[in-house]
């Protein structure tokens, strides 16, 4: 296999646990696991790639006994779109029975649409939304580029 990766592959967070990491995005953003490992490196225990498989992009979570900060600070977070509110709704409501609710649900109106913010165990952002054109434009402009 002689192909080459080019362009925007991924984002990477430090967790405490993996499995709870994993288990969040899997519930909250509908992503799998697409590789996982046991790495020869310092400080990281465990690595695992996420992903939805909606497009060639991955969520990467490395296992540590060092985690000290969220890297994406208060406003920071990692962006899903959905296929209705009501996906939304019903994740909300899981959310707050999980107690990681982090802000209430907003309808923003075009381009910004309905969205939402949960903490995942480590205390980082997952922002799910529905009518946000983030993605879209990207496209587009790739497209025109």
């Amino acid at each position: 296999m002689n192909e080459i990766d080019v362009g925007f592959t991924h984002v990477a967070f430090v967790v405490r646990n993996l499995g709870n990491s994993i288990a969040f995005y899997e519930r909250y953003a509908g992503m799998s696991v697409v590789h996982q490992r046991e790495p020869d490196v310092p400080d990281a225990r465990k690595v695992a790639w996420l992903s939805d498989r909606t497009r060639p992009f991955a969520l990467v979570l490395v296992q540590s006994d060092n985690v000290t900060d969220t890297p994406l600070g208060n406003f920071g977070h990692l962006g899903v779109a959905c296929a209705s509110r009501q996906e939304i709704d019903e994740k909300i409501s899981l959310a707050r029975a999980e107690n990681v609710l982090r802000k209430e649900p907003v309808d923003a109106g075009d381009p910004v649409g309905y969205y939402v913010f949960f903490a995942d165990p480590d205390g980082n952002t997952l922002e799910l939304s529905y009518g946000q054109r983030v993605g879209l434009q990207a496209s587009d402009n790739a497209i025109k580029q």
